[in-house]
């Protein structure tokens, strides 16, 4: 497997939306035990702060978002539709509440362990959606929540970036309120994106 640099912390301190953008082409990396599995981030969401009414930080400052007002370049992991992990890289400075979902990733390393943990699921199926690729790297909260994306077994790494033709802009999906404000990046030619609107 290639080693690649792990995106610094300085990389997440900036504006979620250039973070959101940037993170596309970069590598997700999930250690469980001894097994690494990676993949390429094919798409993201960008989550804004407190007036931002789909953000979690729009309840406030929760024992639930408490993460989102940390520092950046860590991860916020949460539970949906009670059987789903989604993994976030939290954004900007410490007490502005704002993070990028990771929503689809084209699968790298560790493919038996991905298939395994996704009950044999194969092709697009294993990791077109936030929900499944967080099973198929093996991400979860008690383990993941509040860690940092750099020092830890879960990281972000840099690779070859994404050209601008080939990154698409959409409203982001799967949410009820500001549904129309473009904050989802996708990058155009992966089968992987979890659905076109």
């Amino acid at each position: 497997m290639t080693r690649r640099a792990v995106l610094p912390r300085s990389f997440f301190a900036r504006d979620t939306e250039i973070v959101a953008r940037e993170l596309l082409g970069a590598v997700i990396e999930c250690t469980v035990g001894g097994v690494r599995c990676s993949g390429r981030i094919v798409e993201t969401e960008a989550y804004v702060g407190e007036h931002d009414a789909a953000c979690h930080a729009a309840a406030g400052r929760t024992a639930r978002t408490e993460v989102l007002y940390g520092p950046p370049g860590n991860a916020y992991v949460y539970f949906i539709y009670g059987m789903y992990w989604c993994v976030n890289a939290v954004t900007r400075a410490a007490g502005l509440p704002s993070a990028v979902l990771i929503r689809a990733i084209e699968p790298m390393d560790g493919l038996a362990a991905m298939r395994r943990r996704r009950g044999g699921r194969d092709g697009v199926a294993l990791s077109n959606g936030p929900g499944k690729l967080s099973q198929a790297l093996g991400i979860t909260g008690p383990r993941h929540h509040g860690l940092s994306l750099r020092t830890s077994s879960l990281r972000i790494q840099s690779s070859l970036p994404v050209p601008d033709r080939d990154v698409v802009v959409t409203p982001r999906v799967g949410i009820a309120k500001a549904v129309d404000w473009p904050l989802r990046w996708i990058v155009r030619s992966s089968p992987y994106v979890s659905k076109l609107r």
